[in-house]
């Protein structure tokens, strides 16, 4: 126990795994907590006189338990045993050997291989900050520096595992991200710049950071050197693959902040059962494709060059269809190679996995010379950015039998010919009873002993046995053991130096397997870096077949992409809610115009549940595929590139944080208002609902007022409520008046989805409410409340409906008599009241006028 607690107290914060024979144990809390995450039995023992906690299991079962630990959150530290056993009479020597995070693991049950396991450090600095990512199963290495906005953008968009920071920056960490991730504080020297390029350069080889365009992002190198510490100081010490750093430029991507990330379901959404956009899209083979596709929603790009080759790679993908399926039948055999040569850099590879990078590598071979043959220049030119391995590839189908096991121990792993004395130790394991048999005859021929015969027991091993009546027949060189009644036992040299070998040659055989698979993955190692340029290969062209895919079935079509500021969608539909649809149900399509010199604001009124907010999403979804170099769901698409896509769409309360809807809202639309650019694409949904009438009308108009007169002019689409807002396309020539269209037809209405022009005067309220499955009877009052007050407005405002000038406070309004109230009960006393002649009732009857009222407000 002395020794335990030493080790436990040099990894605080983690849960220390103690190898003990047999099992790993844990002990006192970490025991508490191992039995309740992974459900064994907690046990309790005296130690010196006190009580401790212990929980074990058995070594072997290390893969079923230790993927539980850390997916429930916990850093496990592995403590194992360094020597024999057998080979101290002392207690033996332990240390730890890995220590395993939620961002930092090797394990296949712990990761999730369409999803990166990213290690997020942030430096918290005045002005910008720095950020780095590094997910050490696949060797990637992002670095980005700017202001906290943008850091806190990142890592929504990434969404780490595992996020380290300064301990002295608990504060500013926990104001920023709470407890949204997985986090560990780090001391603060690491967080020194010196410390950093000392340890990057050391790691990389290099002597600045110029050849990977970070050496002005000093911050970035802190965050990226506290990463990296923090995988050393877990015992990850085989980095090979981790071989280079690469800088996230923020002004080559579109600038998607956390809320319309959020807003658009790119990735994730609040709804436990509701379809992302990535669900939809996802048409990858590979692992790494699904990674890649990824990283492109989060991360579209602006260069239109780029983005072209992408288009032009998916329509020769759509022209020549045999060439698609043919890629993607190869693509399913490839596994994920991206994270085997992580496993072979730092020596985790299992032979079952070094078979699977030999089927990768046949695959690769295999698309190489497809899109050799390709007709599309694009698709030709990703043959010649395959590296065929070829020597690689040679030495694994030399050396590795083809079914080899899963664990090296398990032995039949190197095949025939690769090595003498493997081969001679088989031979003497597979065929023991042969040599003794042949040796027997041997035997009985020269020493003429007819009954001779060869056995074996624990005492002595292999011996030969003699009948009593031809002893006289024994060579003088064996060796008498055993005296029986009926016979004589004896040994031989050669018989002892056979059972040697025979004794010894499982072990000689198993640490011969491992040295040789060790050599083997060792020179496969020096190719991580062409492995790796591979696997990036075929993640990017994994992702474009899949995009042919996506177009061919669900008729997308190529988007044209361009240097104006006018966006033109004909037929346009949404991605996800299309497929949603019920069997025999279609989606309705809709045109649209955006051009910041004519028609820069599309003010949106309609119905509830018309489809105003599904417009609004379709439009930023297409804007976005679009730019990843995805056909979009239109008929035609023409799309002036846009560097910004900001939403607004969608109520959601920060409670936790004790911000309100309306806050939220504000927040959202503040950040919006302030970094809007002239190719910005604009989304906003009923903003100010979440106040009173007449300030959300304020609001709205203003924010509109503030966009159309900015000299960004940004194209924007407004939904709202508010059909006052109708009225502003009179004084700002930039503002079109839309509405989402209703058919009524008697007290029903019925929703067209489609998009026409001029506003709407009807929210249609009760209506939905009534589809919702409201009771008739709240119904009913709410037709009535509704028609009580339009007619009190009427009779309050005329015909006046022009809101926008008047910012005066409505004082007078607000001093409203007891029967001003909006109250349908206080309207029917009123004309109850109304009614009376009181000059011509009784008391009594006076009385029972009275009862009859009180029993209308519940008193009776």
């Amino acid at each position: 126990m002395g020794q335990y607690n030493k080790i436990k107290t040099e990894y605080p914060g983690a849960l220390l795994l103690f190898r003990v024979g047999d099992f790993y144990e844990t002990f006192g809390e970490d025991a508490v907590i191992a039995a309740k995450v992974l459900g064994i039995v907690l046990t309790s023992r005296n130690n010196g006189g006190s009580k401790i906690e212990l929980a074990g299991f058995p070594h072997h079962s290390l893969e079923t338990y230790l993927p539980k630990l850390v997916r429930a959150g916990y850093r496990v530290a592995i403590c194992d045993q360094l020597e024999d056993p057998k080979a101290t009479k002392k207690i033996v020597k332990r240390g730890v050997t890995e220590v395993v995070t939620p961002g930092v693991a090797f394990n296949d049950k712990v990761l999730d291989h369409k999803k990166n396991n990213f290690l997020a450090a942030i430096h918290f600095d005045k002005g910008d900050s720095g950020v780095a990512f590094l997910d050490i199963s696949t060797g990637e290495f992002l670095v980005a520096q700017g202001s906290l906005e943008y850091i806190e953008k990142l890592i929504q968009s990434f969404q780490p595992n595992e996020i380290v920071f300064q301990k002295q920056k608990t504060t500013q960490y926990d104001d920023t991200f709470s407890d949204q991730f997985y986090s560990f504080r780090l001391d603060d020297w690491i967080f020194e710049f010196d410390f950093a390029e000392e340890l990057l350069h050391k790691h990389f080889e290099v002597n600045s950071f110029k050849g990977f365009g970070i050496e002005k992002q000093k911050k970035g190198i802190i965050a990226a050197g506290a990463a990296l510490q923090y995988v050393l100081n877990n015992q990850h010490k085989e980095l090979s693959h981790i071989n280079k750093i690469s800088r996230i430029d923020e002004d080559k991507y579109v600038w998607i902040d956390r809320f319309t990330a959020r807003n658009l379901e790119l990735l994730y959404s609040p709804h436990p059962d509701a379809k992302t956009l990535v669900d939809v899209i996802d048409y990858t083979s590979t692992p790494m494709g699904g990674r890649l596709l990824k990283r492109w929603i989060s991360l579209p790009i602006k260069n239109i060059s780029e983005i072209n080759n992408r288009l032009s790679c998916v329509e020769g993908f759509i022209e020549e269809k045999d060439l698609g399926k043919k890629i993607i039948s190869e693509l399913k055999c490839m596994g994920d190679l991206e994270r085997l040569v992580g496993k072979v850099a730092s020596r985790r590879i299992n032979p079952r996995e070094i078979l699977q990078l030999k089927k990768a590598l046949h695959s690769i071979s295999d698309i190489h010379l497809l899109c050799k043959k390709a007709k599309n220049k694009e698709i030709k030119s990703i043959a010649d950015q395959l590296n065929l391995c070829s020597s690689v590839l040679q030495r694994l189908e030399k050396e590795v039998l083809p079914d080899a096991p899963m664990i090296l121990s398990k032995g039949e792993t190197i095949a025939p010919m690769v090595n003498a004395e493997l081969d001679d130790l088989r031979n003497i394991r597979n065929n023991g009873k042969a040599y003794l048999a042949d040796m027997l005859e041997r035997e009985t021929e020269r020493t003429g002993i007819p009954s001779l015969k060869i056995a074996h027991n624990n005492v002595f091993g292999y011996y030969l046995e003699v009948r009593n009546s031809h002893k006289d027949k024994v060579p003088e060189e064996w060796i008498r053991k055993q005296t029986l009644t009926q016979a004589e036992r004896y040994i031989t040299q050669e018989l002892k130096e056979y059972e040697a070998k025979i004794l010894g040659a499982e072990e000689k055989i198993l640490a011969i397997e491992t040295q040789l698979f060790s050599d083997l993955v060792l020179a496969v190692s020096e190719f991580c870096g062409p492995l790796q340029i591979n696997s990036n290969v075929i993640a990017k062209l994994d992702c474009l077949v899949g995009f042919s895919e996506l177009a061919k079935n669900n008729k997308y079509c190529k988007p044209e992409l361009n240097d104006s500021k006018i966006l033109d969608i004909r037929d346009g539909r949404h991605p996800v809610i299309e497929q949603n649809l019920k069997n025999g149900e279609q989606y309705i399509a809709n045109d649209l115009l955006l051009d910041p010199d004519t028609k820069q604001i599309m003010m949106i009124t309609g119905p509830n549940m018309s489809g105003k907010s599904a417009l609004l999403r379709q439009t930023a979804l297409i804007v976005l595929l679009a730019q990843i170099g995805c056909y979009v769901p239109a008929s035609s698409a023409k799309i002036g590139w846009t560097d910004k896509i900001f939403t607004r769409v969608g109520a959601s309360d920060n409670i936790s944080s004790g911000e309100s809807t309306f806050m939220v809202e504000m927040n959202e639309t503040a950040s919006i208002l302030n970094n809007l650019s002239d190719r910005s694409l604009i989304l906003l949904d009923e903003i100010g609902r979440g106040t009173s009438t007449y300030d959300g009308i304020s609001i709205a108009w203003s924010i509109a007022k503030f966009i159309h007169d900015h000299p960004n002019k940004a194209k924007t689409m407004f939904a709202t409520h508010y059909h006052e807002l109708n009225d502003m396309s009179n004084d700002f020539p930039r503002i079109k008046n839309y509405s989402v269209s209703v058919k009524e037809t008697g007290k029903k209405v019925i929703f067209l989805r489609k998009l026409i022009e001029g506003g709407s005067e009807h929210s249609f309220g009760i209506h939905v409410a009534k589809m919702a499955g409201m009771p008739n009877l709240v119904v009913k009052d709410a037709e009535k409340i509704l028609k009580s007050l339009e007619a009190k407005s009427a009779r309050k405002n005329g015909d006046k409906k022009d809101l926008k000038v008047s910012s005066e406070p409505v004082t007078k309004e607000m001093q409203l008599s007891f029967f001003q109230l909006d109250d349908p009960i206080l309207e029917d006393i009123r004309s109850e009241i109304e009614g009376l002649d009181i000059n011509t009732l009784t008391p009594v009857e006076a009385l029972m006028k009275l009862n009859e009222i009180k029993k209308m407000v519940g008193k009776g």
